[in-house]
């Protein structure tokens, strides 16, 4: 609770956990809304796409904006533009839109404010990675991050549940109102954040150059690059939970309702490892648990393509959140220890964009494998991989292997 005494860090974490929760409500509806509207599983990868061309490709130079700018001012920025989109996308489900749009330009329209997001994202996402250690005393930021995980999972857990019971009780436009008022109280809470001004001096060095020296920094870091390297490519090819909707809607067929617990399955599974987690820290040996982490989260997806039971759906993607914890803590603590503060918004944006490009690429790559494969084969090529990433990645990154803090 040390972390959480600290009245900044309260509100940081609060605003997050409503605008997580409602980042994560609006990208399951999406998903869900985009598959009623093609009855494609295609259609969902073209969801990822859409989010990581911006995401990834402005990564770098958003790292570099973040630390020569005032940290505050960037986020309430970027979220006040998240909010933007959500009201469009409010907008656009209504019946007064259906009235004179088609599905295939309702879609169109889905697509380009997803675009948006992306956008907005590949500067938001740092920018609460550093406004953390802007605000938490060092001997502190373990503890807040385990903290900050928490908060993310959490929210993300309310949210993937919550947003198929709302879709099936009230329609996508009323649950697009909820996400709406979420993000908006959320943005009320990160208003009581002090200004944080940037470290270094704005214009002390050129753009290029400084994001060059936050590429050289993780390229040269062996424990951050193989930590993240090793997050890239298992999400890119386990990313599973892309295909839920498919499997909810047409093989395990539990409508909306059941979509939504599956939803969360592993978000319940991370969230409960992170309390555990938060109570008895991870004394020994990280980096050696960090692989068996993703090679068992790996294994999940290959039960859960093989299950024709709800519940054993279920328990699979449960243990893949609770291992998927256990690796997003690791990573995470790894992150801020290894970077000094100065380069915090380039490294940060550096992993965001692994972040972003494996949970939107393997979105699409999951869309591409399900239209050449059929989506059950798709999901099962995704698991295999991701145990060959695991095996290739301990022989290849010795010095992640050894970690230790």
């Amino acid at each position: 609770m040390a972390a959480m005494r600290i009245a900044e860090y309260r509100h940081l974490m609060l605003g997050r956990f409503l605008f997580i929760m409602g980042l994560r409500m609006m990208g399951t509806l999406v998903g869900w809304w985009v598959y009623e509207l093609t009855n494609e599983p295609f259609a969902i990868g073209l969801i990822g796409l859409s989010e990581v061309i911006p995401a990834v490709s402005l990564s770098l130079y958003a790292g570099h904006i973040i630390d020569i700018s005032e940290k505050r001012k960037l986020l309430l920025r970027g979220v006040s533009l998240y909010l933007f989109c959500a009201l469009l996308l409010f907008a656009l489900s209504t019946r007064f839109t259906a009235s004179f749009l088609s599905n295939h330009w309702i879609t169109f329209c889905i697509y380009i404010i997803i675009f948006f997001t992306g956008i907005f994202r590949s500067f938001t996402g740092p920018s609460f990675g550093t406004m953390v250690a802007s605000i938490v005393p060092k001997d502190l930021l373990q503890n807040a991050t385990t903290w900050n995980q928490g908060i993310w999972l959490s929210a993300s857990v309310i949210g993937h549940a919550s947003v198929g019971f709302f879709i099936a009780g009230f329609g996508n436009t009323s649950s697009l109102g909820i996400i709406v008022s979420l993000v908006t109280v959320g943005l009320v809470f990160m208003w009581r954040i002090k200004p944080k001004p940037p470290l270094n001096i704005p214009g002390e060095k050129k753009t290029l150059e400084s994001v060059k020296e936050g590429i050289r920094f993780v390229i040269k870091t062996k424990e951050v690059l193989g930590a993240l390297s090793l997050d890239l490519f298992a999400v890119l090819f386990g990313g599973a939970v892309a295909m839920i909707p498919v499997f909810a809607k047409d093989i395990l067929k539990v409508g909306a309702v059941g979509f939504g617990w599956l939803n969360a399955a592993s978000d319940i599974g991370s969230i409960l490892v992170i309390v555990i987690l938060t109570i008895a820290p991870l004394r020994k040996k990280q980096g050696r648990k960090l692989f068996f982490a993703v090679g068992s989260f790996g294994i999940c997806i290959l039960v859960f393509a093989l299950s024709r039971s709800f519940w054993l759906s279920f328990a699979a993607l449960l243990l893949s959140g609770i291992v998927d914890g256990i690796s997003v803590v690791i990573r995470g603590t790894i992150l801020q220890l290894k970077t000094p503060d100065h380069m915090r918004g380039r490294v940060m944006s550096v992993n965001s964009m692994f972040i972003n490009s494996s949970n939107e690429l393997g979105q699409f790559e999951s869309g591409v494998a399900a239209k050449l494969l059929g989506v059950v084969p798709s999901v099962l090529f995704g698991g295999c991989m991701t145990i060959f990433v695991v095996a290739t990645t301990w022989f290849k990154a010795p010095a992640l292997r050894k970690m230790e803090y």
